[in-house]
């Protein structure tokens, strides 16, 4: 008959009887698989009693069982005495008493004394639980603390962990008890929150171990699990996970409000049911944050989460104190700590407050969550003040840079303009500029131009070079030529940035830090570029000239649009390169759409899908449209600063025309008798116009410039007068020599002609022409005039 297998040591016993000299008088066959063949005996240590007048019910005693060899083999035996039946009558035993040993080799009776003492003292022990499931995860047995939280029956035997636990904890834990069950694979400090349906607020963390229960047939007889609580290490390990998650989710921003929405939206679920933070009013726009006259902030509520959140938009006021950022914790309801208030700060600063809130459907906060609280605000300061810091310095760079362009709108005899500026996302400003530069005789010069990079190095160098264009405009040269000599005047910044660069090289071991010097590395890898246009309404004609910039696109008054075929010449500062001259006819009541590389690189770097958008929307503009910056505000529509890689610049200027009757020209022999002449031609074109106020002042600026070009020219002398915002009085001739003022001493006789100019004027100047030159002089118009406003 075979033995139970659930006996695991019954294979291993040995029984053996003998009688009281000790000699063994029978056994039981396992011994044999221990010793040799043969004769055996017993190796009996001394002082062992054996005498049937020795009684005493399971006594443990050592022997050995020797074999032929006469090797013994150590065992463990309790020494049973044995009684046996009387014959009929018979006053004593009809043979001399015998025991019985019941023996176990030493080393097996070792074990299984030490799986017995592991197993009794893993019962008793209060630090691990301890359950013993079987094969359909019944429990059936466990010790007093498998789990120390309310809400488990007294008796734990027969149960399911459905039957005390929340159904998704139960779950979760079934499954993986499943899996060991299944496969055999032991499971090994798992963690798992475990919340009872009687109390299910924050629950206990537990680290589970578990492994399969088998007979030494192989057949499974249950599941052993190990429940460690780890809830301490487990929530420490959730709040430091906490504040990664927070610091990384304000990282992302450098917008005030964004830091206090992510701050808020992270806080909420993990730590709260909902939370709120107040912002100074003052910091969302970038301004100074000062406390008012009675020693409190303003602050405005702008980001709030979770479904019992107050709205934003309210406005409260919070003593500063210091400007420190202190912890005040609000106890909200009785049952422990709910509501916790700390205040945000960072550099002495304080820049608002977070409030955070739990339900008593929740476990109360305790106080390493408020600790956690204080550095999670902590951080969400600095996160705070970095955030308010660009936007001040933004704000100010932004107010620099617009500071340094001129005016938006203008409307000037040629042209009426606006423009349109949007900086970066990155915030720093660009060299992104343009100007509306007006010249003699009505004309007007549109520029646009791009210095790389950005910052307030990249603003330094924009406002230098809009300077020297500024400059060069006036000595009215032809854009080809300007821009030659802007190219040179580029090329010797350079040239003074790398000096200055080789000169400071040594001052970092001076303690010069490691920015100064990328700083240094930014100035001398300068690239800009410039577009040059020069708008005559007169001629009704555009020069136009380009330094590596994208040409112009024009919107023809029939709807038409198109880029003008400007060839783009090097960028500024390589030098030694020639500049392409465009000459294009212009209708009056065309838009010109001058712009920089930001419009039509669209945030994307596409530039020819980009400049193929921008003839659409051109080509879209209403025909009756008066207001250009409409126009340029339907134009950029869509580039939204937050998606722009570079700075996004626009200038449009819709082109007007001088009438034919507001134009007199005429030629003026080389002979002084000829001076008469043209002062009687300029009185009576003053006459035709209404502008018989300046009769006095004209003829004695006439009389003075053609006398010069008499005098000083060389034919052809022709004069023309216009009337366009201003009187404008020009003398041409075919001399080359510019006429240079001077003050004339006392004892001259001569020399002050021009000077006498420049005084009846509002101003005054000279340029060169493919023929020669022209001297003119301007005057402004009477009040009472129609020309006056034009």
């Amino acid at each position: 008959m075979e033995h139970d297998s659930r006996l695991a040591f019954v294979d291993a016993l040995v029984g053996i009887l003998v009688d009281d000299t000790p000699t063994i008088r029978a056994w039981t066959a396992s011994a044999d698989r221990l010793i040799t063949p043969g004769p055996i005996s017993l190796a009996v240590p001394e002082g062992t009693r054996f005498d049937a007048a020795y009684e005493e019910a399971f006594r443990p005693v050592q022997v050995g069982l020797r074999g032929a060899d006469g090797v013994a083999v150590p065992l463990d035996a309790l020494l049973l005495p044995l009684r046996r039946t009387a014959s009929p009558g018979a006053a004593e035993p009809a043979s001399p008493p015998e025991q019985l040993l019941l023996a176990l080799p030493a080393d097996t009776a070792g074990r299984l004394r030490q799986d017995v003492a592991f197993v009794r003292e893993l019962f008793l022990q209060d630090r691990v639980g301890v359950a013993l499931f079987d094969p359909e995860l019944r429990l059936v047995r466990t010790n007093t603390h498998l789990l120390p939280y309310t809400g488990l029956p007294i008796d734990l035997a027969g149960h399911r962990l459905h039957d005390f636990l929340f159904p998704e904890d139960a779950e979760a834990v079934d499954a993986m008890l499943r899996s060991v069950v299944e496969t055999g694979q032991p499971l090994v400090t798992s963690p798992q929150l475990v919340r009872t349906k009687i109390d299910p607020r924050g629950g206990i963390a537990m680290a589970i171990s578990a492994f399969r229960l088998q007979n030494v047939d192989g057949t499974v007889i249950g599941v052993a699990g190990l429940f460690t609580d780890i809830t301490g290490e487990y929530r420490a390990r959730r709040r430091l996970a906490l504040l990664h998650e927070v610091t990384a989710a304000m990282g992302g921003t450098l917008s005030v409000s964004g830091v206090a929405q992510e701050l808020a939206h992270a806080l909420v679920g993990p730590f709260a049911e909902a939370a709120v933070v107040d912002v100074a009013s003052a910091a969302l726009h970038g301004d100074e944050i000062r406390p008012d006259n009675t020693g409190r902030l303003s602050l405005s509520r702008i980001a709030a989460a979770g479904e019992s959140a107050p709205a934003t938009g309210e406005l409260l006021r919070i003593t500063a104190a210091d400007g420190e950022a202190h912890p005040v914790p609000q106890e909200g309801e009785t049952g422990g700590l709910r509501s916790m208030t700390v205040r945000l700060g960072a550099r002495g600063r304080l820049l608002g407050q977070v409030t955070v809130h739990r339900s008593p459907a929740l476990e109360p906060y305790e106080p390493e969550d408020h600790v956690l609280l204080q550095e999670i605000a902590g951080r969400a300061g600095l996160a705070l003040d970095n955030a308010y810091r660009y936007t001040y310095e933004h704000r100010a760079a932004v107010s620099l840079q617009r500071s340094l362009l001129p005016s938006a709108a203008r409307s000037v005899p040629a042209v009426t303009t606006a423009t349109v500026y949007l900086p970066a996302h990155s915030g720093d400003v660009g060299g992104d500029w343009f100007d509306v530069i007006p010249l003699s005789s009505t004309r007007v010069a549109l520029v646009v131009g791009d210095v790389t990079g950005h910052g307030l190095q990249a603003s330094a160098t924009m406002a230098r070079i809009r300077t020297a264009v500024r400059t060069l405009a006036d000595l009215d040269l032809e854009p080809d030529e300007l821009l030659v000599h802007l190219d040179d005047l580029v090329s010797q910044l350079l040239a003074e940035t790398a000096f200055t660069d080789s000169d400071t090289d040594g001052e970092d071991d001076a303690g010069q830090d490691a920015s100064a010097d990328d700083d240094r590395t930014e100035q001398g890898s300068f690239a800009g570029t410039c577009l040059y246009a020069l708008h005559d309404p007169i001629a009704r004609t555009c020069l136009i000239a380009s330094a590596g910039h994208p040409p112009p696109a024009v919107l023809h008054p029939d709807g038409r649009a198109e880029f003008l075929p400007v060839i783009p010449g090097p960028p500024l500062g390589v030098g030694g390169l020639p500049f392409e001259l465009l000459r294009a006819d212009i209708e009056p009541g065309s838009m010109l759409a001058l712009y920089t590389d930001g419009l039509i690189e669209r945030g994307d770097g596409d530039i020819d899908s980009g400049m193929a958008e921008l003839l659409r929307r051109l080509s879209q503009v209403p025909a009756d449209e008066v207001r250009l910056g409409d126009t340029g505000q339907r134009i950029v529509t869509g580039l939204p600063p937050t998606r722009l890689n570079d700075d996004v610049t626009l200038l449009l200027a819709r082109t007007k025309a001088v009438p034919e009757q507001d134009v007199v020209v005429w030629t003026v022999d080389a002979n002084p008798r000829s001076v008469a002449g043209a002062r009687a031609a300029a009185t009576a074109c003053l006459e035709r116009w209404g502008l018989e106020a300046l009769v006095f002042t004209t003829e004695l600026l006439l009389s003075e410039l053609v006398t010069n070009a008499i005098r000083y020219g060389r034919p052809p002398i022709t004069v023309r007068m216009i009337r366009a915002g201003s009187l404008t009085c020009e003398v041409s001739d075919g001399s080359s020599s510019q006429p240079r003022m001077r003050r004339a001493r006392v004892t001259d006789e001569g020399g002050r002609g021009l000077y006498l100019v420049a005084q009846l004027t509002s101003r005054w100047g000279s340029r060169y022409t493919a023929r020669g030159k022209t001297i003119w002089a301007e005057q402004p118009l009477p009040t009472d005039s129609p020309a006056a406003g034009s």
